[in-house]
């Protein structure tokens, strides 16, 4: 007799048992922002943060103490964990947000006073996304500051990723919730030292990166922020004009390190330190692949835009837009809504093919990319040979035999189908609901943008737009973030239950 794909309690069991492990990480985060708002005096922020880890870890023991006996996780329950883990988190990190701007005022200073302002802008932090709805970040509380850039930090290196770190489970249970988050390679062959490996890289660059940005002319509290934002391919910035407000060349030339190495491997980074230094890049393919590809969209993006800007302003602006786009970072020393409808789509390409996977960044990610652009080749080539020729399918330092080939080709093909089809699906909801003087090709930008977990914007992400517009964005953030999948398994958990 076959037993069902899933057994109605013990499998719900062993959901609610691990969502009630994911959550209580922001009640941790909001813990540790504690001290921040101590050290800058504001008082008012003390409460909300400690209502936020009363929440969380309330929430998190509801869920976990009936069913901390459940059974061990597997990777359709890791799926199910990550996609309804990440809104749950979202949305009791939006409760910062939230809680300090009611106390503060309402308006364009504090947009977060309306919960859908302060839970969009939550998604969009531990997404890494980098949309605002708030013009004016250098006038919100340090408090908040540090909230935005904490949770693209945490976002960057994944909530459940953070999870595992403080709560080592069975080896089988971590190692499904640690793939079911979008990652796909192990640094280590445990799972609990790659994650601690990882973290270590992370603090070092996070470290390095506030030195860095400092040197440039950046003060101290801009430069963690920023290096926080940078690594993780967020894109929040303090400046209501993103890196432009800066004005400053040293800081964008020192930046661009940064977001290059959020948006590059853990296991590229682990092997550069260790084995063959900068040469450990150029090994990778997916780090080739990127590097190629932002040569392209910058050679394309600098030819457009000389049509309406000086050569030295084109090269300027061209190449860090399309460094900032290709890494899915989403600072901006540009107004992109002022240039042509080509230069917005050869950026929104590069938003759509993303950074490699593994890294803090979104995207198809450029190992699907690769894939395709080799396979077409490849299956030419097997169309026109005889059906018994051998015909290897080279990727990187690997030779795929022609049935993993296939496999792989084929998942690659339907997670970038599905998301092209999501992508169209955002694009046709937000054509309906922006207001007049925004083009097709704004939309399509925007949409790529959030989808991407990107976050330059044309300028249609803003306090007051409709509200079935920014829901549409958060959850093209949502899915680009959890590449599809999880996503599509929480649609089947709707629709035909656990069985």
């Amino acid at each position: 007799m076959r037993l069902p794909a899933f057994r109605v309690n013990e499998d719900l069991r062993i959901i609610l048992r691990n969502l009630g492990l994911v959550v209580p990480t922001v009640g941790l985060m909001a813990a540790l922002s504690l001290p921040v708002a101590a050290a800058f005096g504001e008082e008012y922020a003390l409460w909300p943060l400690g209502e936020t880890t009363l929440v969380a870890f309330g929430l998190g023991a509801a869920l976990y103490l009936p069913f901390r006996g459940a059974g061990e996780t597997r990777l359709k329950h890791g799926l199910l964990v990550a996609a309804v883990g990440w809104l749950l988190v979202a949305a009791v990190g939006a409760l910062p947000f939230f809680l300090m701007s009611s106390r503060l005022s309402v308006g364009t200073s504090y947009p977060f006073a309306d919960m859908t302002n302060a839970f969009f802008e939550s998604v969009s932090g531990f997404t890494t996304t980098g949309l605002t709805m708030s013009l004016r970040p250098d006038l919100l509380p340090h408090t908040l500051q540090w909230w935005r850039s904490f949770t693209q930090w945490i976002g960057g290196i994944g909530v459940i990723v953070l999870m595992i770190t403080l709560i080592a489970g069975p080896r089988a249970s971590t190692l499904s919730l640690y793939f079911a988050e979008a990652r796909g390679e192990k640094i280590h062959p445990s799972i609990i030292s790659t994650i601690r490996t990882m973290w270590w890289i992370y603090l070092l660059y996070t470290l390095s990166g506030t030195v860095l940005l400092w040197g440039a002319g950046m003060q101290i509290w801009p430069s963690l922020n920023h290096s926080m934002t940078a690594l993780s391919t967020g894109g929040f910035s303090l400046s209501p004009h993103s890196i432009a407000g800066y004005s400053s060349l040293a800081i964008e030339l020192a930046i661009i390190p940064l977001i290059l190495l959020g948006a590059i491997n853990f296991a590229v980074h682990y092997s550069m330190m260790h084995e063959g230094g900068v040469r450990a890049l150029w090994r990778n393919y997916q780090t080739r692949g990127l590097i190629v590809l932002i040569l392209v969209w910058c050679f394309f993006l600098f030819l457009e835009n000389l049509a309406t800007m000086p050569v030295e302003n084109s090269a300027r602006l061209s190449f860090f837009q399309a460094i900032s786009a290709a890494t899915t970072t989403g600072y901006q020393t540009a107004d992109i809504h002022s240039w042509t409808d080509t230069a917005k789509l050869i950026l929104a390409a590069a938003m759509f093919v993303g950074a490699t996977a593994g890294s803090t960044a979104g995207g198809v990610k450029v190992m699907r990319a690769v894939l395709l652009i080799r396979g077409v080749s490849w299956h030419l080539r097997r169309t026109i040979s005889a059906p018994s020729a051998v015909l290897p399918f080279r990727l990187g330092d690997r030779v795929l035999s022609g049935e993993e080939a296939s496999r792989q080709l084929q998942s690659a093909a339907v997670i970038t189908f599905l998301w092209a089809g999501f992508l169209g699906l955002g694009i046709l909801v937000l054509l309906h609901t922006v207001p007049e003087g925004f083009s097709l090709s704004d939309v399509i930008f925007e949409v790529a943008s959030a989808q991407g977990t990107v976050g330059l914007s044309v300028g249609i992400t803003r306090p007051e737009m409709a509200t079935l517009s920014k829901l549409v964005l958060c959850f093209n953030m949502w899915i680009g973030r959890l590449e599809i999948i999880p996503v599509l398994m929480l649609v089947r958990f709707l629709f035909f239950g656990v069985q």
